[in-house]
């Protein structure tokens, strides 16, 4: 069997580069293998530049019907309530940026969601298909299964998670640290006695000698999240059993209160990076490149974006639009930024930063990429450049991610009578002058980044012929 790309895993960054790549008409195959999509909230949060990329995937609805705000956080000492605490620094939406706080979605509704979005698109996974082997050619990857014929395909993207099968068959190394050796057991629960308007926090006791426990509310469904922390040492009982005994030990309420144990599993945070996101035809995304502890909500927002970087870059060489070094500025990109994430994940779980504006990830971005191109001097420290986030806003009755939306290139003017070029299959449009842009004229990437940025359209022909884009 052949395809154009094999995607391996269907988490949440496999499913998206499906997505993406499916509605740009790439033939690709996602394959999975477990039996079928993972259980588990897991990365429960979806921070609001994950949101952007969601409305451009074309799920945002049904990821706004699925989930809810976070709830406030409520402290517990000997059955009762002693304070509130606030999870996450409070930020009010701008025009500029519509969605200001993580959005709570349990992991396994996300990966559902996405997945119905790819196969309406006529994507495909395949389940039960464990990687075993792999191999490349100048031409090709070959990938060999547990069960089920191989498949041979220009490229392949491993998003099979922490210990990825595929990284481990190239010997790209991780490398990390354990951000904190004391263990950590994570449920699914059905829950008694509990409301369901605050994340309820148990601090430590010295009669259980055990660590916190917090339980919280999952939005959109019945169940609530319960996380433990124990001391380095100490075996984790992942049974029912096990998680009721923990639940009665560190709260107010009974063992039976917790009416069933949905999904169970546990860890030890960690951080790590992959040395690096590629060799040759294949391209590591997701948990298979960058490991983070969940505090601050960074680690599935990050492989998102691997993901939504990625996608329109392999279309854009498969259908010889763009030349094949493109695809090396996806690890030129992605590694940076995952390292940087991966020390704000470690620093709030080690309480050295708090879940203010850089968990949102609306600030990441590319100045220093080769794909960033500003031709403009003299600017003021906050001018929009090229390499940063394309903002939104509203402006002459046009909602410009509305105009982004899709799997194409924006030429945007603002506040110039500059005439733009006509670049084939890039969509234009002329506003005022703008706050968050100032004036000039601004290529937007199909992942929303500037990508270039000058005073005179003229100027941009090159750059678009190197990035794929006919200049007629």
């Amino acid at each position: 069997m052949g395809v154009d790309v094999l995607v391996v895993g269907a988490g949440p960054t496999g499913l998206a580069l499906g997505v993406d790549l499916a509605r740009r008409g790439v033939d690709a195959l996602v394959v999975e293998r477990g039996e079928g999509l993972t259980p588990g909230s897991r990365g429960k949060g979806l921070q609001p530049r994950t949101m952007e990329v969601l409305d451009d995937l074309g799920v945002l609805d049904d990821i706004r019907a699925a989930g809810g705000d976070y709830p406030v956080g409520m402290i517990w000492q000997d059955g009762r309530r002693v304070g509130e605490h606030q999870m996450f620094d409070p930020a009010e939406p701008t025009e500029d940026s519509p969605y200001n706080a993580p959005w709570m979605v349990p992991q396994w509704r996300t990966q559902e969601i996405l997945h119905a979005r790819l196969t309406g698109l006529g994507g495909r996974v395949a389940f039960g298909r464990e990687v075993v082997a792999v191999a490349q050619d100048e031409d090709a990857v070959t990938v060999e299964f547990a069960s089920g014929p191989p498949v041979r395909a220009r490229y392949v993207v491993a998003a099979d998670g922490g210990r990825s099968a595929v990284r481990h068959a190239l010997g790209i190394a991780m490398t990390g640290e354990t951000v904190d050796p004391d263990p950590v057991l994570v449920a699914d629960v059905r829950i008694t006695g509990l409301d369901r308007d605050n994340w309820h926090v148990f601090p430590p006791r010295e009669d259980t000698g055990g660590g916190f426990m917090a339980i919280c509310p999952l939005a959109g469904t019945e169940d609530f999240q319960l996380v433990a922390q124990f001391p380095d040492g100490t075996p984790v009982d992942t049974s029912p059993d096990g998680v009721r005994k923990v639940f009665a030990a560190r709260s107010h309420l009974a063992a039976d209160a917790v009416t069933e144990v949905r999904w169970v599993s546990d860890f030890r945070p960690r951080a790590a990076l992959a040395d690096r996101f590629r060799a040759g035809r294949v391209f590591l995304a997701g948990d298979a490149a960058h490991i983070h502890s969940p505090a601050g909500g960074q680690g599935l927002n990050t492989s998102v974006q691997d993901a939504y970087n990625l996608g329109w870059k392999l279309a854009a060489v498969l259908g010889g639009e763009a030349p094949v070094s493109l695809l090396d500025t996806y690890e030129e990109e992605r590694l940076p930024v995952a390292a940087d994430v991966l020390g704000l994940s470690t620093r709030i779980h080690r309480g050295e930063a708090r879940r203010g504006g850089e968990t949102r990830q609306l600030g990441l971005g590319y100045r220093g990429s080769s794909l960033a191109l500003e031709t403009r001097t003299d600017l003021p420290e906050e001018a929009l450049r090229a390499g940063d986030r394309a903002p939104d806003g509203t402006l002459d009755g046009v909602r410009l991610f509305d105009l982004f939306r899709g799997a194409h290139w924006t030429l945007l003017t603002v506040g110039t009578d500059t005439e733009p070029p006509v670049l084939p299959g890039v969509r234009t449009a002329r506003i005022g002058s703008y706050e968050w842009y100032g004036t000039g004229v601004f290529l937007v990437r199909p992942d929303g980044y500037v990508g270039w940025a000058g005073t005179d359209a003229r100027d941009l022909r090159e750059y678009a012929a190197a990035v794929g884009l006919s200049t007629g």
